[in-house]
């Protein structure tokens, strides 16, 4: 452009009045040609992200209308793979869908590093508020739900101060979370802990493509609780079968162990694959706990009072999960996923 701009300098005098017109409106054009390159550099940059709201709709297409294929939870880092008005991204646990552009925080691969390796606040309650000043009269600034994960400032008056992926600034109780060197040492994947938790869901929603305490479908249910204690599995129930241990169910549910997923579907035939459409959690005495309508307690014996004859007849197998944390490359936890890098 600079270069242009000289040679117009220099000829002025001695060019007509359409070539100056035909000049001066390839230099506008040339202009606007750099800039949008210039954003576009800008835009490719920005090939990394955060959500930034507690709990953010991934669909399918790029609209409002189109189906949720998953969610994301607020501080979870995110890759940025297309723009169009809408984000295209891809989760930690390689899942891929549309967002709104309100619900994520375009960042630098530094910038993303630098969320990264921020202390954190880790919401540990099932929900609750975060407010404009360390006091609950005060005006709210966003709700949170377990999971969350804001930058943590400051602990003062029974509040952490945080800061959310966009830089706003809130108040969180202390009682909702805890800073994540704490949560990190708390936390327990014993299979008595991963059930105690997943008891605690008991009643939520059941939800299409949800993965929060707002409300879950049967593997966002077992992946969100999994998530409580620092574990991320692959997303959907079919790709959560391919992981672990697979274990052939005896009859009175003898060989499994609290904690172990419990699949049920189709039996393949022709020497077709099985078809899993469903998941869920044993947790002893041939009981599972799972999410169908919201999340409850169904038993495998028929003398059981809570005895489910649906699933008990689309019965398949269980896998053992927990003893293949960061052994199997899709069984980790965010100190080892290469997204919280």
């Amino acid at each position: 452009m600079i270069i242009h701009l000289i040679l117009y300098l220099c000829f002025n005098q001695i060019l007509s009045t359409m070539q100056k017109i035909y000049f001066i409106t390839l230099l506008i054009l040339t202009s606007c040609f750099e800039m949008n390159a210039q954003n576009s550099n800008a835009a490719t940059d920005l090939n990394c992200g955060v959500v930034n709201i507690s709990v953010c709709n991934i669909r399918k297409e790029g609209k409002f209308t189109s189906g949720m294929e998953t969610q994301g939870l607020l501080g979870m880092p995110i890759k940025v793979l297309n723009h169009k008005g809408w984000y295209e991204i891809q989760t930690p646990d390689d899942y891929t869908g549309w967002v709104h552009r309100k619900a994520i925080t375009p960042m630098t691969e530094q910038g993303l590093k630098d969320w990264n390796q921020a202390e954190k606040v880790i919401i540990t309650a099932k929900a609750g508020t975060a407010y404009e000043k360390p006091d609950c009269n005060s005006q709210p600034v966003s709700d949170v739900v377990a999971g969350n994960r804001l930058k943590w400032i400051d602990t003062t008056d029974g509040y952490y101060k945080v800061a959310y992926p966009d830089n706003r600034i809130a108040f969180i109780p202390k009682e909702l979370g805890m800073r994540e060197g704490e949560w990190r040492n708390s936390i327990s994947q014993h299979p008595d802990s991963i059930v105690k938790t997943a008891y605690s869901l008991m009643g939520v929603p059941y939800l299409w493509a949800g993965t929060s305490t707002k409300g879950v479908d049967c593997s966002g249910f077992v992946r969100t609780v999994l998530l409580m204690h620092d574990v991320i599995i692959p997303r959907d129930a079919w790709q959560q079968a391919l992981v672990g241990q697979r274990l052939e169910i005896a009859p009175d549910c003898s060989n499994l162990e609290p904690g172990d997923l419990v699949f049920f579907g189709s039996r393949g035939t022709d020497g077709a694959k099985d078809k899993v459409s469903h998941v869920s959690f044993y947790v002893g005495n041939e009981r599972f706990i799972h999410s169908m309508g919201d999340v409850y307690v169904s038993g495998l014996n028929p003398n059981d009072s809570l005895y489910d004859a649906y699933n008990k007849g689309r019965l398949l197998y269980a896998n053992r999960i927990l003893p293949y944390i960061n052994k199997e490359k899709d069984i980790n936890t965010t100190e080892t996923n290469s997204y919280y890098k």
